[in-house]
């Protein structure tokens, strides 16, 4: 007769005490991961579309867009961010830019992406889905200190505000819509590499933070 042993979880020392971590963090890391993939691989096909002038199927970029869209708010409901209050600002921002991404498809015969490109004042509703895919840029560059997070950071709104306000050239825009693609993409491939507990973080100071906030109810 043998007897199975079940290895005990690792524990780890966090700012604010031990902690471990269970099958259900990691699945969410998986899962946050997973979103970013499809993600940017919905983009990246996406500008590949518009890059290469390809018109003919420019109906295409609306289903392109909306795999995009769910990819990236199934990565914001399982990102892990300190800071409770900037994590739900992101999944507003996603769920306004989502909301007005839906009316103007509802409300125009064109495809979304002529009305928004002919449209620039569009942006100011659903450019807050790409608010919302900047700030985890912002935040993957200041925990991991990636290069291509910050200059994700930096080209997104330069874009999509040198639009709205029509400083670009359209050659400017192609450059860093091409830039933007590449990046997203090397972004999205080196998550599937790095070890899954860096996603989790100190699970400590989500304790911390929540023993805080229940403090001052």
């Amino acid at each position: 007769m043998t007897t199975q042993t079940l290895s005990s979880p690792e524990v780890y020392q966090g700012q604010f005490g031990e902690f471990t971590i269970t099958q259900s963090d990691r699945t969410s890391v998986i899962i946050y991961r997973a979103g970013l993939m499809v993600a940017a691989l919905s983009f990246a096909i996406g500008s590949g579309l518009v890059l290469f002038n390809n018109n003919s199927i420019v109906t295409a970029l609306t289903p392109l867009y909306a795999c995009f869209s769910i990819a990236l708010g199934v990565s914001l409901f399982t990102i892990h961010i300190y800071m409770a209050l900037l994590h739900r600002m992101l999944q507003i921002f996603w769920a306004i830019g989502s909301i007005a991404s839906v009316i103007l498809v509802i409300s125009n015969t064109e495809p979304l992406a002529l009305t928004v490109y002919n449209q620039p004042l569009t942006l100011f509703g659903v450019g807050f889905i790409f608010v919302a895919l900047t700030g985890i840029y912002f935040k993957e560059a200041f925990c991991f200190n990636r290069l291509e997070t910050k200059v994700l950071t930096l080209i997104v709104p330069l874009l999509l505000l040198g639009h709205l306000v029509g400083i670009l050239p359209v050659q400017g825009e192609s450059v860093l819509l091409g830039i933007w693609a590449t990046l997203f993409l090397v972004f999205a491939l080196r998550k599937t590499v790095q070890a899954i507990p860096a996603d989790i973080g100190d699970k400590s100071v989500f304790t911390y933070l929540k023993e805080q906030r229940l403090a001052k109810v």
